[in-house]
């Protein structure tokens, strides 16, 4: 049994479709993250998964069990963390704790919140009031505070958004640390390089799922080479390029450009040289590994073609 079924969910708001038949599994003890820009239906579908929004069509179910006949037992199966995680700033990160457990009926919580606070590492900070804490820190008192029912299933909501890097990087060691411990973990964010730490990754754009794949398997779908030219006159060089036949997008990234082309061993040579050719210093260049982003604007960019085909 899986620990999260959909299947054909659909999500209408008015004309706004939110969701389109969207059917994906997720594995007991899997990590699993929904990726897509704002707008593509991440947050519709996770409010759906944790039982706060009725579809429109289709089903879902976590654990086995449909999260619209048996809300009660979702709510006591799984943690949700959602965008704007309401905490009490005027309670204690001990206090803020202790509420979550009274009102999931958890009665003997001190062990599992001592457990919790060391988890975190935020035992140094127990008696500090919630509003006097910085964002990350927040983020993972939150995160304490849903883990207190010990739940079998975790849903986040874009969890790392305006934390810091170091903060961001607690999270993740956390996150890993549940997922040994053999919690299911289902999230959304909009970071493709975090979301390449997980066992698969379903990418989502206009409430379609595209594709949902180990991130190594989803890297092989991309159609192209990608390679980086470190050089001077930077923008100079991205306006020579961006109108070439050869390529088919080009990034600016700092001093250095990503260009996609068909074949980098074709085209590679007569590209570094056409810009040197127009007084461009290059510095060097090389071929890169496809990225999720890569992969994920490709797709998009080739599901537009098409429909403009059609």
């Amino acid at each position: 049994m899986n620990a999260l079924e959909i299947r054909d969910l659909s999500k209408r708001f008015g004309r706004i479709e939110a969701v389109r038949n969207l059917s994906l599994t997720v594995g007991k003890g899997e990590m699993f993250a929904l990726v897509g820009p704002d707008g593509a239906g991440k947050t519709t579908t996770i409010r759906i998964l944790c039982g706060l929004l009725r579809p429109t069509a289709g089903s879902v179910s976590v654990m086995g069990y449909d999260v619209i006949e048996h809300a009660d037992f979702i709510k006591e199966h799984i943690g949700y963390l959602s965008q704007r995680f309401t905490l009490y700033g005027d309670l204690s990160v001990d206090e803020n704790i202790e509420f979550f457990a009274e009102i999931n009926r958890v009665s003997n919580y001190r062990k599992r919140r001592d457990e919790l606070l060391q988890f975190t590492r935020l035992k140094p900070f127990r008696d500090r009031l919630a509003d006097r804490l910085s964002g990350g820190m927040k983020q993972k008192l939150a995160l304490a505070c849903t883990l207190i029912h010990t739940p079998e299933v975790l849903i986040l909501d874009e969890p790392t958004t305006g934390v810091d890097p170091v903060s961001r990087r607690d999270l993740w060691r956390i996150l890993h640390d549940l997922q040994v411990q053999g919690m299911t973990i289902m999230m959304s964010t909009p970071y493709l390089d975090e979301a390449e730490r997980c066992n698969r990754v379903g990418l989502l754009n206009e409430g379609h799922l595209m594709v949902a794949d180990e991130p190594h398997n989803l890297k092989s779908l991309m159609k192209g080479d990608i390679i980086e030219v470190v050089c001077s006159q930077i923008r100079d060089a991205r306006r020579l390029l961006q109108h070439h036949p050869a390529v088919n997008d080009v990034h600016m990234f700092g001093d250095r450009l990503n260009l996609l082309v068909k074949t980098a061993s074709k085209d590679a040579i007569p590209l570094v040289s056409m810009i040197q050719s127009k007084g461009i210093q290059v510095t060097s260049w090389r071929l890169l590994p496809p990225s999720l982003e890569n992969i994920f604007i490709s797709m998009v960019k080739s599901s537009e073609t098409q429909e403009v085909q059609t």
